[in-house]
């Protein structure tokens, strides 16, 4: 399958415990998952089999999570994200992931110095920004970010962070988020024939490694304190942000 040696299909299964782990534990870890993949699969056939291993882990997340969702963050998101992923859509045809991602890059480091300045100026008690564009405008980055290159992750965590949510309503936000936005991109990724038949069965096959990866997460989130997940949650989408640069 995609001619993978053995050293290939361990990459992938790692990469499918790590985006477990990130889906129900620390939003960012994930953050090596794209280029690895693109490393031992065609380019555009690594976006396709990531979608699929992501909508997989996200069914563990919103079931373990489902009680911790804050639908007002989510309803509010989703139809600027949906328009983000039809602008990505045509822009795969015209942008190529190089050109976008350090795009993508600066505006997520701009987007957490701001939010570090206003809690360093203001403390925790900092009024959130809640005029109409920045829902619209990071719900639209979201959507673009990860219809074109599956790096949405630091945009959401910069909306939750603004929005202050206790780290299960994060991650239970986060999840049923991406659960929706997934299956909202998977006929415009079938449509650029980046999800086929062949990467639904190596997505499924990397069914175990995702459960696995999914109960790491759920068991690090449960020990570790609120304000050591803000820290980490920000580090990694930095780290995420910073890679998408070079």
């Amino acid at each position: 399958m995609f001619d993978l040696d053995l050293v290939g299909w361990m990459v992938v299964a790692l990469c499918a415990a790590m985006v477990g782990i990130s889906k129900t534990g620390i939003p960012g870890v994930g953050i090596l998952v794209v280029p690895l993949m693109a490393a031992v699969l065609p380019v555009r056939s690594s976006v396709g089999v990531l979608l699929g291993i992501l909508i997989l882990a996200d069914l563990f997340a919103v079931t373990y999570y489902r009680h911790h969702a804050q639908w007002g963050h989510v309803l509010r998101l989703l139809p600027a994200a949906f328009a983000g992923i039809v602008a990505g859509y045509f822009g795969l045809k015209i942008v190529s992931d190089r050109q976008l991602k350090p795009i993508i890059g600066g505006i997520v480091l701009a987007m957490l110095a701001v939010n570090y300045l206003r809690i360093r100026a203001g403390g925790e008690n900092q009024r959130i920004p809640s005029q109409w564009w920045f829902v619209v405008g990071l719900g639209f980055l979201a959507g673009v970010t990860t219809m074109m290159a599956n790096a949405a992750g630091p945009v959401m965590t910069v909306y939750l962070l603004a929005m202050k949510l206790p780290k299960l309503e994060f991650v239970g936000t986060s999840a049923w988020f991406f659960f929706v936005v997934n299956w909202l991109k998977v006929p415009f990724s079938a449509g650029l024939a980046l999800m086929t038949a062949q990467s639904v069965k190596l997505d499924i096959l990397m069914l175990p490694f995702i459960a696995a990866g999914a109960i790491v997460g759920i068991l690090v989130l449960n020990r570790i304190p609120q304000k050591a997940f803000n820290i980490a949650v920000q580090i990694l989408a930095a780290a995420a942000a910073i890679k998408l640069l070079f």
